[in-house]
Order: structure tokens, then sequence, then C-alpha cells
């Protein structure tokens, strides 16, 4: 038999096995006892579980596991058993039934007769059969092995009638195991972690253990609403929004904020009383900046018609505002009323139904 295992014979451990089964300190599921499963990869680096592939010879009722190395994990008290498959094993599964199909277990299994009595010694692949039925059931799994594959054996199965239809019959049952702090592979496993900020591929998706759930890594930020506090420069009069119509949302990143923003002015807004051109309009950062700029990004204005529209800086005058500055003049080349500041006289006389749509992106404090 070509399976090796480390610590398990009673006479001694050949210097080849101390070799082949040596896998290091592996992923913990509690104080003493480490995660049972197959070391990942392969020689192409085409696969997550290359080791102990079942691989069915077409017209047959047999297939070849492939080289591989696995850990067995036991009580605390019998500790860990650490294998490896040298070459490649045959395998050959019983007939079907005459009425009923069934479902066999392919698993990597240690016999230890200090422990279990049954008279073995040895780590084997083998196959437990599953029982005919209607619809069958895939049997238990046996104390101390390792799942590899559920095999269905369709009722009449045979050589003589084809074999095992190899294509459709494998499910595959195999969970990988690496060492500690190393990121786990995933396929179908559905097991909690060990500890938090373990990391997993779940089929290409890196995730973390919170300590009670995996959560998808990095966490990515989402879009959020937030509503602009509308002030002046001179905290003279003070606009407000009323029943203006605002769709404001903005997304941190890092130290990035991105932000863009809809309002559109209705029919109780008040654009404040007594305003003169000195009232420049002050709006709210969702998030502090680090530093004020120049320009963070650019807004369109409109007066409510397709001609009467204007562009405008965003300004950061202050590290928890902005500002908009006139920065272009109509499509029609009409003289503005007024330019630079925004404010309720400029670049016209606000009103109802009149817009303000932007977008800008800055650095935030932290």
């Amino acid at each position: 038999m070509p399976v090796r295992s480390g610590w398990l014979s009673p006479d001694s451990q050949s210097r080849e096995d101390t070799r082949l089964v040596s896998l290091g300190a592996l992923t913990s599921t509690s104080a003493v006892q480490v995660r049972s499963g197959i070391l990942p990869g392969s020689a192409t680096g085409q696969f997550r579980i290359n080791g102990f592939t079942l691989t069915g010879t077409t017209g047959t009722m047999s297939g070849t596991v492939s080289p591989g190395r696995a850990l067995v994990q036991s009580t605390d008290s019998r500790g860990a058993y650490p294998l490896a498959l040298t070459e490649y094993e045959n395998v050959t599964f019983a007939d079907g039934d005459a009425l009923f199909g069934r479902i066999d277990l392919l698993v990597l299994r240690i016999y230890d007769d200090v422990y279990d009595g049954s008279g073995r010694t040895e780590a084997v692949v083998e196959i437990v059969r599953g029982t005919p039925a209607a619809t069958p059931a895939v049997p238990a799994v046996p104390d101390l092995a390792l799942p590899l594959y559920e095999v269905v054996v369709p009722a009449g199965t045979s050589s003589g009638t084809g074999g095992i239809p190899w294509t459709t019959a494998l499910t595959g049952r195999r969970t990988a195991t690496v060492g500690v702090g190393g990121i786990l592979p995933i396929t179908t496993d559905t097991a909690n972690g060990s500890y938090p900020g373990q990391y997993r591929d779940l089929n290409g998706q890196l995730q973390r253990w919170s300590g009670t759930a995996w959560a998808d890594y990095p966490v990515l930020p989402t879009w959020q609403s937030w509503t602009p506090t509308w002030t002046t420069t001179t905290g003279l009069a003070t606009p407000s929004f009323g029943n203006a119509s605002l769709s404001c949302r903005y997304v941190k990143f890092g130290t990035t904020v991105h932000l863009n923003f809809q309002i559109v002015f209705g029919s109780t807004t008040s654009f404040g009383t007594s305003p003169t051109i000195s009232d420049g309009w002050r709006f709210s950062l969702p998030v502090s900046a680090a530093a004020t700029r120049m320009s963070i990004g650019f807004a369109e204005m409109s007066a409510n018609t397709a001609n009467n529209r204007v562009m405008a800086r965003i300004y950061p005058s202050a590290t928890g505002t902005f500002e908009l500055v006139t920065a272009s003049g109509q499509p029609t080349a009409v003289a503005l009323a007024n330019t630079g500041g925004v404010d309720s006289l400029t670049p016209w006389t606000w009103a109802s139904g009149y817009t303000i749509f932007g977008s800008a992106t800055y650095e935030a404090a932290a």
C-alpha cells in the first residue's frame, strides 16, 4: 500500500515516511486540534486541489486516485495523522444492484489498532458502499476518514453494461487544509473559520472570518446619502431647501471621497432674505477634506431651460465646506447678471425649478 502515515506504525517510522508526511503547523480548529484536509496545489498551478483526484476509466467500474498529501485529525489525545499517497492507487467499485441505484463514498481512512481494535495499523484509500434504494442516500463517513468523492452507481451497472458513467457520477467532497496564516482554498466547504482574521478564497472571492461569519474582503465601501448644510460666507441671508428635491450621495474608499449631488429647487425653497453678492453659498462636505483646494470637481447650473446653463467650479474654501464659482458663460452667449462666487443673485436670480448637478473627488482628512 503506497499510503504512508507518520507516527502510526508501532514498529518504526522510516526516513521517507518522515519526509513525506512532515506538514508543519496547520490551520487550528481548537487549542489542540487542526483542520483535516488535503494540501492544495498542483504541478501546473491550475487546480485548487490536485491530490487524491479520482479519475474513472471509461466503460469500467474502476478508476485511479492521484498522489497527494493530507491530514486526518482525531481526538485531542490521539492527535492528527499526516499521510501521503506517493503512487497512483487503483480502486474498483462493486457492480450495481439489479433494481436500485446506490451512492458509494470514496474516503481516505486511518486504522489504528491501539485505539480502534481493528487489528490494522495503516492508512488506506477505501470505498464505503452505499445501500441500494429508490432514493439512495450517501453513506456516513467512518471515524477517522476524510471523504473524497461521492460516486453514483446506477442500477444494473457493470463493466459489461458500460461501467460507471464517470462524467456525471462524481460529486467532489475533498476539502483543503493549509499552514497557519495561509489562505484556505474553498469550493463547497461551509465550515466556520478557526480564528478571527483567518482568510479563505471562495472561488476567487477573498473572505475574512470575523469570529462569527465569513465576510468578503476587502470590505468594499457603499454609497451613502447625505444632506448638505446650506449656509453663506457672511452668515447672512441664510437660505433653506424647503421642498427642494435633493439627491446627494458619496462613498469613501480609504482617504478618497467621491460625491455627486443633484438639487432641484422647489416652490418653498428660500434663497435668503435681502441677499447681496457678498453672501456666497456654502454647502457642507459629507467628510472633512484633508486640505483646501482650488477645485475638486465641477457642477452644471441651470435656469430651467436648455440654453440657460452655466458651469461652476467646486471650490473647497474650508476643509468642511465647498463653494461654487462660475466657470463658463451661457451657450447663448448672453452675458450673466453676475459672475464669480455663486449666491442668490449669481449667476442669476434663482427661482423654483432651477437646478445644480455636480460631482467631485477629494482627499479626506482621515
